[in-house]
């Protein structure tokens, strides 16, 4: 059984907090791919980028996503670089897509110098700027819900993503 909903959208987003959230609301499980990497490789993402390179972590990510989409059926968190490798949005086909947008300035003030998001080391504004502007036209394009999170609250995300996707069941 595939999940219940992806969550994806660009770091400082909220994807774990919301998504682990959210399943506790429907009563399912959450899973983080992030996680998912970090126990079947036995070492930190950080890490991983550092001794072995973004392509090796992305592909670890397209497995451990493969892997839940074929067989975990809670709300799951994906990262959010997943959605640009290949192969990866096909995995998302016909499960429900949750993206949370989010401004720069809320993603800057959310992610600050979090030295475990190794992507964003060193120009965190310029960097995530430019992730954002990259990676929005798949967001959206993937996505079947959109929920902006910029400037709210989480339970008021969590409430905004449990009424699309109960919306959405009942359409």
């Amino acid at each position: 059984m595939p999940p219940t909903a992806v969550i994806i959208g660009a770091p400082g987003a909220g994807k774990t907090s919301v998504g682990r959230r959210v399943a506790e609301r429907l009563g399912v499980p959450f899973a983080d791919s992030d996680h998912l990497v970090e126990q079947s490789a036995g070492a930190r993402v950080a890490d991983i980028f550092v001794d072995q390179g973004e392509p090796h972590f992305r592909q670890l990510e397209q497995e451990a996503i493969a892997d839940a989409v074929r067989d975990f059926d809670g709300v799951l968190s994906i990262g959010g670089g997943a959605v640009m490798t290949p192969g990866t949005p096909d995995l998302l086909a016909g499960i429900p897509v949750v993206w949370l947008e989010v401004d720069l300035g809320d993603a800057v003030s959310r992610v600050g110098m979090n030295a475990s998001r190794p992507l964003l080391l060193g120009n965190v504004r310029g960097t995530l700027a430019a992730l954002l502007r990259e990676r929005a036209p798949v967001y959206e394009a993937l996505a079947t819900v959109r929920i902006q999170t910029s400037g709210k609250p989480l339970r008021a995300v969590v409430d905004d993503v449990c009424r699309a996707l109960s919306d959405r069941d009942a359409a």
